[in-house]
């Protein structure tokens, strides 16, 4: 049972933290996915409401440029999370933003190893916490080849559980609420997705200033949430005996719910109200993994089969509660060649149905050239 003195930020646990600074972290165990399969790749696609037929179309695949199944460059959460604030245990973690750099595609039949480096440790004070930290971490992902597939700066916020609940920052979120008009116009927009597919888009054909034909997510249930964790795995969701020996090797992890006194994983705030209001939100919210995986699936339907995400950015920047809507959205802002490659730069979002940005990204995309058609 985690102790309530040991759920605050101190100078002794930052100064504690600060000696895994440069350390190269590798596990023990495999985290979730090792291996891109068939079955691994559908099961994420499925988790984030993905249609693209190159990520689960087998004969679709096939007759594409690599002639097998390509998992979409988010598929990488399945395997690490670059999301976890290691160290400090007892200390909530909020996943505050990822800047992935893409190097090769994910092919099925490609098994992958990870490190994870913390890279710097920085105090600040919080509106929601009081007395915070925010940890950089970086995650490399290195394929059966020995070659490095991506590379992932994660941060994260660190704050006591306590502190965050006193702070009620979010308190005042109201819960989604729809009319029949309302959600037809959600069910419609998913209709009018786009999937690129086998049509090139060609970098002479793209003018600064296009947008990108929004993707809608929601609005968000529990069974989004179930879906995602059943496609991209968790630290900690194990059950039972597994369950509570991680709990012995990791003290500190577990997180008690003040009306049942129950100690279970801090995960559940993704899942249970209760837990989600023990640190200051009115109400179960998304992983941010989850809905950076979702403006990965907004680019790739852009670009299509032959296009190649090679850098995606975005901050998690307001909480996405169960029964909010999200918009994924962009345009072009600017088209380049650089080391003979045909690039794009795309300022893309999430937006809710307040009409509040809740992650802004920026993604940059190789596309095929008239000129130099397969490069």
């Amino acid at each position: 049972m985690t102790l309530e003195k040991d759920l605050e930020i101190t100078e002794e646990r930052i100064a504690e933290l600060k000696k895994r600074l440069g350390v190269i972290w590798r596990p023990r165990q495999p985290y979730y996915n090792t291996v891109a399969t068939r079955d691994s790749i559908r099961h994420f696609c499925h988790g984030i409401g993905d249609t693209n037929p190159l990520f689960t179309g087998e004969e679709y695949a096939k007759k594409a440029k690599y002639g097998r199944l390509v998992a979409p460059p988010c598929f990488l959460y399945s395997v690490y999370w670059p999301a976890q604030g290691r160290g400090m245990p007892g200390i909530h973690a909020w996943h505050s933003g990822d800047d992935w750099e893409f190097y090769q595609p994910i092919l099925e039949g490609d098994e992958f190893t990870y490190t994870n480096t913390l890279m710097d440790v920085k105090e600040k004070e919080s509106q929601m916490a009081g007395k915070t930290l925010i940890q950089y971490h970086e995650i490399t992902y290195i394929n059966q080849r020995g070659e490095l597939v991506a590379k992932a700066l994660d941060w994260c916020v660190r704050a006591g559980r306590r502190s965050s609940a006193e702070k009620g920052k979010y308190k005042e979120i109201e819960r989604a609420t729809y009319t029949a008009d309302e959600l037809k116009k959600i069910y419609s927009d998913y209709d009018r997705e786009e999937v690129r597919g086998s049509s090139p888009r060609y970098w002479e054909e793209v003018k600064v200033g296009d947008e990108l034909t929004p993707v809608v997510k929601g609005p968000l249930s529990l069974r989004d949430i179930i879906a995602w964790l059943m496609g991209a795995g968790s630290p900690f969701m194990r059950a039972h005996a597994l369950a509570y020996s991680f709990l012995r090797r990791h003290p500190g992890t577990d997180m008690m719910d003040s009306t049942t006194q129950q100690m279970d994983v801090p995960e559940l705030v993704h899942m249970e109200e209760s837990r989600a209001q023990e640190i200051g939100i009115p109400g179960a919210y998304d992983y941010g993994c989850q809905r950076i995986s979702w403006l990965g699936n907004l680019v790739t339907n852009w670009m299509g089969d032959d296009g190649f995400l090679k850098r995606l950015r975005a901050e998690l920047r307001r909480f996405n509660v169960i029964g909010d809507t999200t918009w994924l959205k962009g345009k072009v802002v600017q088209k380049y060649i650089k080391d003979q490659e045909h690039l794009v730069d795309i300022e893309c979002w999430a937006e809710n149905q307040r009409n509040e940005i809740t992650m802004p990204g920026f993604a940059t995309v190789r596309l095929l050239s008239k000129n130099r058609e397969g490069h």
